[in-house]
């Protein structure tokens, strides 16, 4: 590659780019947000095989098919009734949890005895918290963006470890826009509860 540059560190840039773009255009509300998801997502998945984060891989194939059905979602929505931000209740939110935690606990012991995965705990609960983060954002709930700032930190770490720099740098750039995501989807949403 020219600049000393490798296929991967073009490939990480690429993804990156991608992935961020899909999260400013997600704050905003703009539908267009998934199909830059889905490339991001797309060149993310040979990356993580590659630095043998099988649970990250696995994240990144869902998160490209969740775009196409986030895609879909949103314009469907969008047709029906504005597409508007929503809040579960804190009930919802236990029993949520409860169960992403338990398939994390599942999927980190299969990566643990099946695979030589790094991390295979730590991976297994940013992946199933990632599940549910973008199952939250397709819905448009509010509180997802709480959710993405927990998983955006432990996900800094998690990159470093393995020596993906430049997704670090990333979730660590997503962690503040995470802040700015929930405050935005909080003032769309304060809007539609007066207006209704």
């Amino acid at each position: 590659m020219t600049d000393g540059l490798s296929t991967a560190q073009v490939l990480e840039i690429l993804a990156t780019s991608g992935n961020l773009l899909y999260v400013l255009l997600l704050i905003r509300e703009k539908i267009a947000c998934w199909a830059f998801g889905i490339v991001g997502s797309v060149i993310s998945v040979w990356l993580f095989v590659d630095a043998q984060l099988y649970s990250e891989s696995l994240l990144y194939l869902f998160y490209a098919a969740l775009g196409i059905w986030g895609w879909l979602h949103w314009h469907s929505r969008t047709q029906r009734d504005n597409n508007p931000v929503v809040r579960w209740r804190p009930a919802t939110h236990l029993l949520a949890i409860l169960a992403a935690s338990l398939l994390a606990l599942i999927l980190g012991q299969l990566m643990h005895c099946c695979t030589q995965a790094e991390r295979p705990l730590f991976d297994a609960f940013t992946t199933v918290f990632s599940f549910l983060g973008t199952y939250l954002q397709i819905s448009k709930v509010l509180e997802s963006w709480l959710y993405w700032l927990i998983i955006n930190v432990a996900s800094m770490w998690l990159y470093q470890d393995r020596g993906l720099d430049i997704y670090a740098a990333l979730m660590g750039i997503y962690s503040i826009l995470s802040v700015y995501g929930l405050l935005s989807w909080r003032k769309s949403w304060l809007i539609r509860q007066r207006t209704t």
